[in-house]
């Protein structure tokens, strides 16, 4: 069972009326198993450890790599660096829209095609069907775009429109068709670190038009400029990096740009405890990890991962070492850039629930736990459950949670901050002991001396606080040692809080319906729809009177914001409700930026509800764990419920249940057990 703090952090408001059972979870490390979904779609300990480059032909030459007359894509790397690992451009023969459109649609998009060759701009719009699946949408977005660079993808969830793209029209009437159609996929493929040419261009006027409308269009992305090789002048084009390297030696070059990517299975322990090990192990910092999300501790996870200058087989000889520490390492490999919080589609979830029972007084029968399982599971993946932050947010099992120390972060209160992090536990293991001690005495040094090598975190903080001291300076010195994913963790912790309060007051004060005012995603208008994430940046549409009234919307679309300084809250009752909790914080004015610790929070916007996917579970008798003694089969089965599962005793075995199923990033089992069962785990 969780703390107060823990409950007061998840409301107790559910989306479904059944009545639920309870159980216990994570008896047992391997009841709790969690894989990432990587943004192709894969399970991170099944995908392929390295692909064909796709610009690989039969001959072992790319046609892609191969320079052309009048333009060419070219990356900034080394001669000797394989043209095509991660770095490649796919062409639109790498995509197959008979086989992701179906033969009809393909067709039917192929005439639409046609029809917009030689016709003036137009808002003709072709619809390719509606695809509930979040992946196929993707490939679909994608595929689409690739084939038909001068196409943009609509989405009016769950169905993709399309229509032509008024900047590619634009363009080809500067350059070349062909130019046009490799610059689009030039921009669509945001290769790090890539470049395009355009063909030779001798009149200045002329280039000077190209060069105002790519800043125009697309100067967030790029930079241009014009260069003159062996009596001619072409226009070329750079992705931006992301702020401004300082200059490095070519020694220091060459280490920076080794990256090794592998899949990380752990046990038992928290990502950041297994970067901080393995980091000291390799002589590189903990920032030179990237991950694309933080996983449970108390669990088996598999998880992605990239490590910034060590090489793939310096990696594979400190493997033996990792795993005797609980962590295995698969899948290594080279590839060209790091990996972006955020980049996955998700995770997989195997869970195991122990010990059912009913609530209350119910009869504790068998065929009695079998039909509120069915019930409760089928009503979560039919209506899905109010998508809470879990408990992991906020630091479960802390005497101080961490939306509390984020709260003095955003008020720029370093030295409370501090004091915060080192509250201890009730007890006397050493790491409360260690945090006793400093905040009893100050001595930063004889604190570190105190506290666990395993407490990473911990001890970073307390030797810069013992090199800068304990005042405001040294305190915002001692946030700084911490990675910035380490240390944006704390005020995202806060506005989780705040958000899970907001849903928990938006559905009991304004029901389950769509209310005029509400956030939803843009029903009508060009979206372009990025690789990574389709919502990375939504369009936001407020909820009228008349939509209300025809309901138009459904509940499962309506979004809520995650405060931060770019957001917009929602124009009914629930706009007033942010800016009174916010003030209660004494954060009326906050900016939702600590300039001191380069924190900046732009918020973003949450669905309301989120939905299970490829939901499967199984009820077993505990005494039959690992073969037979199956009660019942997936939920999308019937089955006959009729069995007593006594024993020789006259005794009934407990049950336990079994669930597989999907759920998008940032979507916690936790959360999705919790209104299954109608009880805090």
């Amino acid at each position: 069972m969780k703390q107060d703090s823990d409950a007061v952090n998840v409301p107790a408001c559910f989306l479904s009326n059944h009545e639920g059972f309870l159980g216990s979870i994570k008896n047992l490390i391997r009841d709790f198993v969690v894989t990432e979904i990587d943004i192709t779609g894969q399970r991170v300990n099944t995908a392929e450890a390295a692909q064909t480059p796709a610009c690989a032909s039969s001959d072992g030459h790319s046609a892609d790599c191969k320079k052309r007359s009048h333009h060419s894509v070219s990356l900034d790397t080394d001669e000797s660096a394989d043209c095509g690992v991660d770095v490649t451009i796919p062409s639109p023969g790498s995509f197959d829209l008979s086989v992701i459109l179906g033969q009809s649609v393909s067709e039917e998009l192929e005439h639409f095609v046609l029809t917009l060759k030689d016709e003036k701009p137009t808002k003709q719009e072709l619809s390719l069907g509606c695809f509930p699946d979040k992946t196929h949408r993707a490939n679909v977005h994608r595929a689409v775009r690739h084939r038909f660079p001068f196409l943009m993808t609509v989405t009016i969830q769950p169905e993709i429109r399309v229509r032509e793209d008024p900047d590619y029209r634009e363009l080809s009437q500067l350059v070349t068709e062909d130019e046009a159609e490799d610059f689009f996929r030039f921009i669509d493929a945001k290769v790090r670190g890539s470049s395009y040419t355009f063909g030779p261009d001798d009149d200045k006027d002329h280039r000077t038009v190209v060069h105002h409308f790519l800043s125009r269009k697309f100067g967030k992305l790029v930079e241009t400029k014009s260069f003159h090789d062996r009596g001619t002048t072409a226009i070329s084009v750079r992705l931006r990096e992301q702020g401004r390297p300082k200059k490095r030696t070519t020694e220091e070059r060459k280490e920076e740009d080794i990256y090794t990517a592998f899949t990380l299975c752990k046990e038992n322990l928290e990502t950041l405890e297994a970067i901080s090990y393995m980091a000291a192990a390799l002589g590189v910092l903990p920032s030179d990890f990237t991950y694309a999300g933080i996983k449970d501790k108390r669990a088996i996870t598999y998880q992605s991962m990239v490590v910034k200058k060590v090489s793939s087989q310096r990696l594979k000889e400190k493997a033996a070492e990792f795993e005797k520490r609980g962590m295995r390492l698969s899948q290594i490999r080279s590839v060209s850039e790091p990996l972006r919080l955020g980049r996955l589609q998700g995770n997989h979830f195997d869970l195991v629930v122990r010990d059912l029972r009913p609530h209350g007084a119910s009869a504790n029968t068998h065929t009695r736990l079998a039909a509120l399982v069915k019930e409760a599971v089928g009503n979560v993946e039919a209506r899905g459950f109010v998508n809470y932050y879990g408990p992991q947010r906020f630091g479960s099992g802390q005497s101080v949670q961490s939306d509390r120390v984020g709260l003095a972060l955003l008020k720029e209160d370093m030295v409370g901050a501090v004091r915060l992090f080192f509250t201890p536990e009730e007890g006397d293991d050493p790491q409360s002991q260690a945090k006793r001690h400093f905040l009893q005495t100050d001595n930063a040094k004889e604190s570190l001396a105190l506290m666990p090598l395993s407490k990473a975190r911990e001890r970073l903080m307390l030797r810069a606080l013992n090199r800068y001291g304990t005042g405001p300076d040294g305190c915002t010195q001692a946030w700084l040692n911490l990675p910035h994913s380490t240390r944006v963790f704390y005020p995202h912790a806060y506005c989780s809080r705040v958000w899970n309060e907001a849903v928990a007051h938006r559905l009991t004060t304004l029901g389950h319906s769509v209310r005029r005012g509400d956030l939803v995603w843009m029903r009508e208008g060009p979206k372009k729809v990025d690789d990574a994430a389709e919502a990375s940046s939504p369009q936001i549409h407020v909820v009228t009177d008349q939509e209300e009234q025809e309901g138009v919307y459904t509940l499962g679309q309506v979004l809520l914001p995650m405060p931060g300084n770019t957001v917009k809250y929602p124009e009914n009752a629930m706009g007033a409700w942010f800016q009174e909790r916010l003030a209660r914080d004494g954060l009326n004015d906050c900016r939702f930026r600590v300039s001191n610790l380069k924190l900046n929070l732009p918020g973003c916007y949450r669905p309301l509800l989120a939905v299970p996917r490829n939901l499967r579970y199984q009820l077993q008798r505990a005494s039959c764990e690992g073969g037979g003694g199956e009660v019942s089969g997936g939920s999308s089965r019937k089955t006959d419920w009729q069995l007593n599962g006594t024993t020789a005793e006259g005794k009934q075995d407990s049950l336990m249940l079994t669930l597989k199923f999907d759920l998008d990033s940032s979507c916690y089992a936790t959360i999705c057990l919790r209104e299954i069962m109608k009880c805090d785990l």
